[in-house]
């Protein structure tokens, strides 16, 4: 019996919720586990609160049962926060979390606060649908439920290429696989596929991007009024930091886009020699070692300049390192 039925056991009415902004794995995480309940636990009352969800995962079972008005004129037994790493980051749903008699988080960021009731926090899983993958019963995992979790893994993992995939990442794919998913499919549609805009905003951002320290760093910028210009939100802006971190020798990308007047939404990613959860969580932020955000005031100078010097500390302190062990 997994930590997940001993907080179900007496529960009624159950609530599910997901960090701002909510990406791949928070989505497929939150659906899995909501069509997971929905198939072992019938006799549960479940809502799922989360910001608007992009239409690319609209394939997912259950996706128009996702309520993105955070209100719930019911008594709450348990609610269960997934993918999020400190309350704050739940937005309105915070609000929700500390009406519920009992809370439960499920998540894979090493920067959680565990500020629910009990925490499952296993930093070294690709993503929080390996995490839940765990804690389900592997004979009850349908096709449906199958494809949420491994919609999750693929969106953490860049598809299975990032640092955080391991061979156990890789077993638990090949399992939801034996379900009958159209892995290729899933891929394709969610993760890859791009509108004409999406296209050109992403063309823009490369095109107006900066190399400093010497080329190990790259960094690029979108503006409101680029935004505007093209007639893009937040969601169109997904995979332009992981182009920019493909560029050769570049070490570490920083991705900004602009939420109001001098205020933006930071995006690092890094290739081996960065703890950017380290940089991010000095700016208030989280993530992981290889990928994670903040948000950040001032000029666009500002904020580059106040990133770098913690860039630049953290190289110099590898290549000393790297010095010493050879």
């Amino acid at each position: 019996m997994s930590i997940l039925d001993t907080k179900l056991a007496g529960v009624k009415t159950v609530l599910i919720l997901g960090h701002v902004h909510p990406d791949g794995d928070c989505i497929g995480s939150c659906l899995g586990l909501y069509n997971y309940l929905k198939e072992v636990y019938p006799h549960l009352e479940l809502t799922l609160c989360l910001e608007e969800p992009p239409q690319k995962f609209s394939y997912l079972q259950n996706f128009d049962q996702i309520r993105t008005e955070f209100v719930c004129g019911k008594v709450l037994d348990l609610c269960i926060c997934l993918d999020c790493s400190s309350e704050d980051r739940l937005g309105e749903g915070g609000e929700l979390l500390a009406m519920a008699k009992d809370s439960l988080c499920i998540d894979h960021h090493v920067t959680n606060t565990g500020y629910a009731g009990e925490n499952v926090v296993e930093p070294d899983a690709s993503s929080t649908s390996e995490v839940l993958y765990g804690l389900f019963e592997e004979s009850r995992i349908t096709r449906e439920i199958a494809e949420c979790l491994y919609t999750g893994i693929i969106h953490d993992t860049g598809v299975f290429k990032y640092s955080c995939t391991s061979p156990k990442t890789m077993r638990i794919a090949a399992k939801l696989m034996e379900t009958g998913i159209e892995f290729n499919r899933i891929i394709d549609e969610s993760f890859y596929r791009k509108t004409y805009v999406q296209n050109q905003i992403l063309g823009r951002a490369l095109l107006e991007s900066i190399t400093f320290l010497d080329g190990a760093c790259v960094f690029s910028v979108v503006r409101l009024k680029d935004m505007k210009f093209y007639g893009v939100t937040s969601k169109d802006l997904d995979g332009i930091v992981e182009q920019l971190r493909l560029t050769d020798g570049v070490e570490c990308a920083i991705f900004l886009y602009e939420t109001e007047a001098q205020r933006y939404k930071v995006s690092l990613r890094s290739k081996q020699k960065l703890d950017v959860a380290k940089i991010a969580a000095f700016f208030g932020g989280g993530g992981h070692v290889r990928a994670a955000g903040c948000t950040m005031s001032g000029s666009i100078y500002d904020v580059v300049n106040n990133l770098s010097l913690h860039i630049e500390k953290q190289l110099k302190e590898w290549e000393k390192n790297a010095c010493t062990t050879e």
